[in-house]
């Protein structure tokens, strides 16, 4: 049944609007509702107690509190990525300690607890110390949160080029592997050796950008060898319009409107955001969740080719079995 001028125009109209009404509300509602959620934090000292209960009272959910025995455990907490920062307590006064290379938002925050805990009649502040920085060439980290959309737009860019300029599949999961490779050289040359925005070893961050590369493009060239152009749809989708918003690139997760801070964290936009701070600062610690859920999406975009590859061999093969015999 085909449909007149008019109401096609009228349909295209809507689903615009409506897909304009997503990326507005999928872009700027996490930057309005950015707010400290259960944010790790560790004090330590004797009056760690007393500034535990000061935190809750001020900012109640704001902060997930917990203690360590001295100031060595709080900084290893803040090394290993188990916490943003420390209030480290003790009889010459307390002080700050955060981790502006983890989120330069939170560590911002931190800072300004520090007035809180300025102790009675003192003229100032207690001191803050950045005790994993980020780098002095990005320390707002306007350059890192940058990094996210031009990797998913740029993937989801190859993805369609592969899909129409490679009709073997085979070929096509190769070209995508290649792409990845060369994406994850060049990207890091850029971040690390051009605009000096991540430290580390160059080897380490051309891995993790080729393996972010690999999970956004190997997803949509799958999910368009399996569904066929609806794939690329589907793809930006979830990658772009929900992905990147929620990737806490620019924040951190615990900042973000629950659930979606932790949802952000399992697409790939928020995992390469996570495993690039962990190689860059953090010598890798808690990178391996990141890893998991990057590695998981490529193979599952490899698993949608070989999907895609048997429907369309089995469409070959009943489309052969319906043609007349030869005499």
């Amino acid at each position: 049944m085909r449909t007149s001028p008019a109401a096609r125009a009228v349909g295209v109209a809507v689903g615009a609007a409506l897909l304009q009404l997503v990326m507005v509300v999928a872009f700027s509602w996490p930057a309005a509702r950015t707010a400290p959620r259960d944010v790790p934090v560790v004090v330590t000292g004797p009056r760690a107690a007393e500034v535990a209960d000061m935190l809750d009272r001020a900012r109640p959910g704001a902060f997930d509190v917990r203690t360590a025995p001295d100031e060595a455990a709080a900084r290893a907490a803040i090394a290993d990525r188990e916490a943003y920062g420390a209030v480290v307590t003790a009889p010459s006064g307390p002080k700050v300690l955060t981790a502006s290379a983890a989120s330069p938002l939170v560590a911002q925050q931190l800072g300004a607890i520090a007035t809180r805990l300025r102790p009675g009649g003192a003229p100032v502040a207690p001191p803050v110390q950045d005790v994993v920085a980020a780098d002095s060439d990005d320390p707002r980290g306007a350059g890192f949160g940058a990094l996210a959309l031009p990797l998913v737009m740029s993937g989801l860019a190859a993805a369609v080029l592969m899909t129409f300029a490679i009709p073997s599949l085979a070929w096509r999961t190769a070209g995508t592997a290649i792409f990845a490779a060369l994406g994850g050289l060049d990207v890091a040359w850029i971040a690390q050796g051009w605009l000096s925005l991540l430290p580390g070893s160059y080897v380490t961050l051309a891995g993790v950008m080729a393996l972010t590369v690999l999970a956004v493009t190997g997803t949509v060239v799958g999910l368009a060898a399996a569904v066929g152009r609806a794939g690329f749809g589907l793809g930006a989708l979830t990658l772009l319009l929900l992905g990147n918003p929620l990737s806490a690139a620019t924040s951190a997760p615990e900042l973000l409107p629950q659930p979606w801070g932790t949802i952000g964290q399992y697409l790939p936009p928020g995992a390469s955001a996570t495993l690039l701070r962990s190689a860059a600062f953090f010598d890798g610690a808690g990178g391996a969740g990141p890893i998991a859920v990057l590695t998981a999406w490529a193979t599952a975009g490899l698993g949608l080719v070989v999907f895609g590859g048997l429907r369309r061999r089995s469409a070959g093969e009943a489309e052969h079995g319906r043609e007349p015999a030869l005499a």
